[in-house]
């Protein structure tokens, strides 16, 4: 019979991603119970002492404007990542020290370690070290990850790396750095992503039942070892807002409290479960869709929007200050709506309007609300919503942004159509290709003020006065960059992209320029591709002196369409009131 193994004031814990977070609330419990000690991994570095400007100062938006006045100090431009990464070390730093005073509160002890698990000659030195001064090392926590969410057929191999690398190979190289023949207790911070699948997180469904598999192969091995891969599901870590737990309530999603995961965690360490390989701490992430009710009903979602916290706003800048395009407005609307109704894809709207718009500057709402109204309910099959953003202005006043009049969503989306119109061959009109469309390529006549997180025209096959068809490849930014505005199954980049044509073919046949003012009807047969053409046959319908009408036919190769944009409306306006400067 294995021998069943205690938890005592002298085990030491090897704890990846132990200082911050979830992990670091559950090492803070074990002390709680046992007063053991522990090493803390992390990639943060732990700062000695905090900038001047930082000292005293917890609130996040001073706390940014002093960093932003320390790099002009400097004679540097603060630009919104760089404010970012100093501010994350700043707050990184501060919740380290937060977790160590509070293991030793404890009555634990606790040091910490920068240095990447996915690098297994750092790990191997730093840990000899700290092992000589604190004694073996005999059992390791793992809760070490990484994320890189979106569905499989956009995933690359460089975000595959990144998620397996943490869990996997870092599992691996820990183990390497350890007598694993010492150990008594080793514990893997799985997921019910790895036991029930998760849309968007293949790779991280993968890396987390490598770990559930390893649990079992371990315990075989080491029989006398405590061996757990603890599935867990959501916690309840403060992100999640009480709207947010209405909403997963009906949809029959369980969060976690923090109290008590940790308390369980601290039970599963128990030597009556040490038979115990594997548990699931959680529900289904998707459960079955529930049936519709016949009731209508209405939402008003509250918003921030920050400048900083949203970068790829630099690239969309109008008249001197970033705007946010329309396309991110319709994908923030859509988003929340299927989120109201997991199971449900969104197909279509109709009758988008831009009303004032939002611009990042002075006029910068505290909050926007999101209002949202069910129009019907058909047969379970597709629900229609009302959509509008509005704000206040500092007297009260209302302000509507953006508005749809319908948006489906649809059980299942019809087969995707071919567009019979189609013409990919090259009449080397336009001869340019690339950046040069672009402000800071080398032509003068299309200087598209894109920047570049919309930027993809590759070339103009061919144009006329009634038609202009592009090559379009979208490179993708990272999920840093989209901020608040993620790619989910309508991508606002990519879409913004395909209505450049247009600031082509206009500025062409008459020299100007112009903006969007509104779209009668948007069709989603399936999202456009990253990182792989797809082609735009833009045609235009009226042209006045001060508006323009267009549709937008957005397919692959074959003429398989991704998606229609009918009866687009732009507004014409001066050629200087665009630019970058």
């Amino acid at each position: 019979m294995a021998t069943q193994t205690q938890i005592h004031s002298s085990s030491v814990f090897l704890v990846s991603g132990g200082a911050k977070g979830i992990t670091a609330k559950c090492v803070i419990k074990l002390a709680q119970h046992h007063g053991c000690k522990f090493i803390l991994l992390g990639r943060s570095q732990l700062l000695d002492t905090e900038p001047d400007f930082a000292i005293d100062c917890y609130e996040e938006a001073v706390l940014k404007k002093r960093i932003m006045e320390y790099f002009l100090s400097l004679g540097e431009k603060p630009i919104p990542m760089s404010v970012q990464k100093a501010y994350k070390e700043i707050t990184s730093s501060r919740e380290i020290k937060a977790t160590i005073t509070a293991i030793t509160e404890a009555g634990g002890e606790a040091e910490y370690l920068s240095v990447d698990v996915t690098d297994v000659d750092a790990l191997k030195t730093k840990i000899a070290t700290i092992r000589e001064r604190i004694g073996a090392i005999t059992g390791i926590i793992h809760g070490a990850g990484n994320l890189a969410d979106k569905l499989i057929e956009k995933k690359t191999p460089e975000d595959f790396e990144k998620v397996y690398n943490a869990k996997v190979k870092g599992l691996e190289n820990i183990l390497a750095c350890v007598e694993t023949t010492q150990l008594e207790h080793l514990v893997l911070f799985s997921s019910v992503a790895g036991f029930y699948g998760n849309i968007g997180q293949t790779d991280y469904a993968i890396a987390n039942e490598i770990l559930n598999k390893s649990a079992h192969q371990i315990k075989q091995r080491y029989p006398s070892c405590h061996v757990v891969a603890i599935n867990w599901g959501g916690w309840d870590s403060g992100m999640v807002t009480p709207e947010l737990k209405k909403e997963f309530a009906r949809r029959g999603v369980e969060i976690l409290p923090v109290e008590v995961g940790t308390q369980m965690l601290v039970e599963e360490l128990n030597p009556v479960n040490h038979q115990t390989a594997q548990v699931v701490i959680g529900s289904p992430i998707t459960p079955p869709p529930v049936p519709l009710d016949t009731q209508t009903k209405t939402y008003r979602i509250h918003r921030q929007l920050h400048r900083i916290e949203n970068p790829f706003v630099e690239d969309h800048i109008v008249g001197g200050k970033p705007v946010l395009p329309a396309t991110c407005a319709v994908s923030w609307i859509i988003n929340a709506c299927e989120q109201l109704y997991p199971g449900y894809k969104f197909f279509t709207y109709k009758d988008f309007k831009v009303l004032k718009g939002i611009s990042f500057n002075e006029t910068l709402a505290n909050e926007y609300i999101l209002e949202i109204k069910e129009l019907s309910k058909v047969d379970s099959e597709e629900i229609v919503f009302q959509a509008k953003i509005l704000s206040y202005n500092q007297i009260g006043k209302i302000n509507y942004n953006f508005s749809i009049s319908e948006i489906h969503l649809v059980k299942k989306l019809p087969e995707r159509p071919t567009y019979e119109s189609l013409n990919l061959n090259s009449d080397n009109i336009i001869t340019i290709t690339g950046d040069d469309f672009y402000q800071q390529g080398k032509s003068e006549i299309f200087p598209l003020f894109h920047g570049l997180a919309f930027q993809g025209i590759t070339k103009v096959l061919n144009i006329s006065p009634e038609k202009i068809t592009t090559e379009c490849v979208w490179k993708g930014i990272s999920d840093e960059q989209k901020g608040q505005f993620p790619v989910m199954r309508v991508n606002p980049y990519s879409i913004d992209l395909s209505t450049h044509p247009l600031w082509i073919w206009i500025q062409y046949y008459h020299q100007e320029v112009c903006l969007p003012a509104g779209l009668q009807t948007y069709k989603q047969f399936a999202p456009t591709p990253i990182n792989k053409p797809f082609y735009v046959s833009c045609e235009v319908k009226t042209k006045t002196a001060s508006s323009i009408s267009a549709d937008y036919i957005v397919h692959d190769e074959q003429g398989l369409v991704y998606s229609y944009l009918l009866n687009t409306k732009g507004t014409i306006i001066p050629t200087q009131s665009i630019s970058n400067e």
